[in-house]
């Protein structure tokens, strides 16, 4: 009989979150089930018992994976199984794996895989919201060496009310939606977007979640202590030499403290430091200069690097390129630098640069969006690129890694509320970053919004974003708040903050801390230079276009919506898409319907203005309603001996009878002139009420003839039957012979 241990956590809204252990996947080195409603998922933990020699890094993998069997439903593609991680599924392990990363002790350097996985899900409750939960709780129950616990959770603003972990429809009405990852006592990992909220309601949001965060680390606590797992494993993965260290140090730091402060650019400084190590290398022969010894060099050096470079901004204020604390770099940007695309611009900072171009199309070009518990099409799409170049390494480019994938969410995040409802188009924006040095996600941010302008979209405001950075120490009792930071200052310092948004608030948000003992006061410090920080980018931005241009480029499709009555979508369509597809031909346009709200919703492109106009009197002649009296433009689709039936409106044909064709008396129609194809106008004199055939008239549009006498009608007389008149006899029946 198995005797799981169980913790349960109460959100305090009548929801439990329930947490097991030892049933499932007991050959892990920690796993759990965790529980919320019909959601349930599965946390594993296995741990290598030594690290690979050599590596000095924590080769933390983090994967999460939704199976579609937890939502009832049967995986796309020909092989009908889960394949390759979907953007949502990298998304959430980026957001796991920056909580946790932090946490482990630095001379950790075994290989740790965490594995989340979505067992069963009803579609009401988001998921990625527990996922962080699960994995610390799986670490918690095993000896991994691990500074937790931690947790996340969603919290949102909905109708004013600040709610932990909502629903989907929920979500859906809330103007702020924020990821918190935190220990019980530091906040970790935050990002989000909101609807441009100030920076006080951002940080109470923060202050809400870490309190529920709070709880939900105190039961894995009791949960590890039941367990009996609160003494972790001991390693050893690093062998130290302390007179190398003590050496390095003393004949390194002042070298590389003059360069720290020298304020060059990022290629000189990079030279020069590089030169440092290498003259201290040139003192010991080849065989001393083993790899060991190299790699031991290289991670003191780098110690000595981070210190310097931490003491000048600390002690003097001074950073690597010789700006103040809140000073950003300068800026230049440039729009349409590129001809072909619909709208393009280059944004340069420093040493980052990003060129953004937007493309924009039709509803055919929609992203189809088949994930488990998200199956919607997508009309706004940003992708971003980080090839090799941008950063002057040498290697070859292998697709679009996690990385890119997150950076360009971040932006997406950003730029999307800015996008006007109910827009024609789809939008797409691809940044390419063609040199980096710190934060090209913001930059990404900044030339997406100058190209959109230069595309013509009428977005509601511009969007700026800025990364901040922090160098602290003394549990952040000193501590200095850095904006707009370089590559080396992300790498050495203790927070990557970015944020962007309009004049008016905040859009999104991302922030990584690297260090125990953040406060809020650090938090909102941050905040506060960030805003300046913006409205001087935003500035920057508008002096090089103030506002969306007017119109699009001559080489833009042109897109036309109307709405027609839901009933006449079959009419517009025609029989297996007959009429659609011949109004498309005939006008050459791209013709999209779709119902929305009991209404047919018709989305109209052409490369040109004449071809919409055509396409569009089209179809209103198709759900037109036939009047009589009114005069219309038909086009004669077939001639018969009695007539000719004339097309008066799409769909619509009626008789013109030959007497209606002139005054003058016709024995044929081709006396007339008119053949099959000519375009005539005609009047719609009557519907016959039984079978909805239509009479037309040209005659009574066209002169009448001088002099001319038109005949009295002759008064219609019933004939006589004259089997029933009383005064003649019936005749006799015929005899047959």
């Amino acid at each position: 009989m198995i005797n799981p241990i169980v913790k349960k956590i109460d959100l305090g809204d009548g929801r439990i979150i329930t947490i097991e252990t030892g049933k499932l996947a007991k050959q892990a080195d920690g796993s759990v089930e965790l529980r919320m409603n019909d959601t349930m998922i599965l946390a594993t933990v296995c741990a290598a018992k030594n690290a690979v020699p050599g590596t000095d890094f924590m080769p933390l993998q983090v994967e999460y994976k939704e199976k579609y069997s937890a939502f009832g439903r049967f995986p796309g593609g020909f092989t009908r199984r889960e394949g390759r991680a979907s953007d949502y599924e990298i998304l959430t392990s980026r957001l796991v794996d920056r909580a946790l990363r932090p946490l482990f002790p630095d001379d950790y350097h075994a290989e740790v895989f965490v594995n989340i996985i979505l067992f069963s899900t009803d579609g009401k409750d988001i998921p990625d919201a527990l996922a962080g939960l699960a994995a610390s709780a799986a670490l918690a129950v095993s000896t991994v060496p691990f500074n937790g616990p931690i947790a996340e959770v969603r919290v949102a603003r909905i109708d004013g009310q600040l709610k932990i972990n909502p629903t989907f429809e929920e979500l859906e009405k809330a103007d702020i939606d924020i990821m918190v990852g935190a220990t019980i006592d530091n906040i970790m990992m935050v990002e989000g977007e909101m609807k441009e909220v100030s920076e006080a309601e951002m940080l109470e949001a923060i202050k809400f979640a870490h309190e529920t965060i709070k709880v939900m680390c105190r039961a894995q606590i009791e949960l590890m202590e039941e367990v009996g797992t609160a003494a972790k494993r001991e390693y050893n993965h690093e062998e130290n030499d302390e007179a190398l260290r003590e050496d390095i140090k003393t004949k390194l730091y002042d070298k590389v403290y003059a360069v720290a402060r020298s304020g060059q650019g990022k290629q000189e400084r990079s030279e020069a430091f590089e030169a440092i190590v290498e003259e201290y290398k040139s003192q010991f022969t080849e065989e001393e200069l083993t790899d060991e010894k190299k790699a031991l060099i290289g991670k003191y050096y780098h110690d000595v690097e981070k210190e310097a470079m931490r003491r000048c901004i600390l002690d003097e204020g001074i950073r690597l390129d010789g700006r103040k604390t809140s000073e950003i770099r300068p800026i230049w940007s440039e729009v349409n630098y590129v001809p072909g695309p619909h709208g393009s611009a280059v944004f340069t900072r420093g040493e980052t640069q990003a060129l953004a171009t937007v493309t924009l199309g039709t509803k055919l070009d929609e992203k189809i969006v088949d994930d488990v518990l998200d199956t919607e099409k997508e009309r706004f799409l940003l992708h971003y690129n980080f090839p090799p170049y941008a950063t002057g390494e040498a290697r070859p480019q292998r697709g679009v890694g996690r990385r890119e994938v997150g950076h360009g969410n971040l932006a997406h995040r950003a730029l999307k509320p800015m996008i006007p409802e109910n827009y024609p188009y789809t939008i797409r924006i691809v940044s390419d970053i063609l040199e980096s040095n710190g934060s090209s996600s913001m930059a990404t941010v900044c030339s997406g919004t100058l190209s959109l302008m230069d595309a013509g979209v009428q977005i509601k405001k511009p969007v700026s974003g800025i990364a901040m950075g922090l160098i602290s120490e003394n549990k952040g009792t000193n501590y200095a708040v850095l904006s707009d930071i370089l590559g080396d200052e992300d790498h050495l310092g203790d927070m990557d903050f970015k944020v962007t948004g309009t004049r008016d608030g905040i859009t999104a948000t991302q922030m990584d801390i690297k260090v125990d003992g953040l406060s809020y006061e650090i938090l909102e410090n941050a905040l506060a230079q960030a805003k300046a920080g913006r409205e001087h980018i935003l500035g920057k931005i508008l002096e090089t276009i103030s506002e969306p241009r007017p119109d699009f480029k001559p080489h833009v499709p042109r897109i036309e919506v109307i709405m027609i009555p839901k009933d006449f979508i079959g009419a517009v369509i025609g029989p297996g898409g007959k009429i659609i597809q011949a109004m498309q031909e005939e006008t050459g346009t791209t013709i999209t319907i779709e119902e929305i709200n009991n209404q047919g919703k018709v989305e109209v492109a052409a490369p040109n203005r004449d071809a919409i106009d055509a396409a569009i009197a089209r179809i209103k002649g198709i759900i037109a309603i036939p009047e009589v009296g009114e005069i219309y433009d038909g086009k004669i689709r077939s001639v018969m001996p009695y007539g000719a039936f004339v097309e008066f409106l799409p769909g619509k044909d009626g008789l013109l009878h030959i007497s209606e064709i002139d005054w003058k008396r016709l024995e044929t129609v081709e006396e007339s002139g008119l053949k099959e194809g000519d375009t005539i106008q005609v009047k719609l004199m009557d519907v016959d009420p039984k079978t909805g055939k239509f009479k037309l008239s040209r005659r009574v549009l066209v002169p009448k003839p001088e002099g001319y006498v038109e005949r009295p009608e002759r008064e219609d007389r019933p004939r006589e039957n004259r089997y029933e008149r009383d005064d003649r006899p019936h005749r006799p029946e015929r005899r047959r012979n």
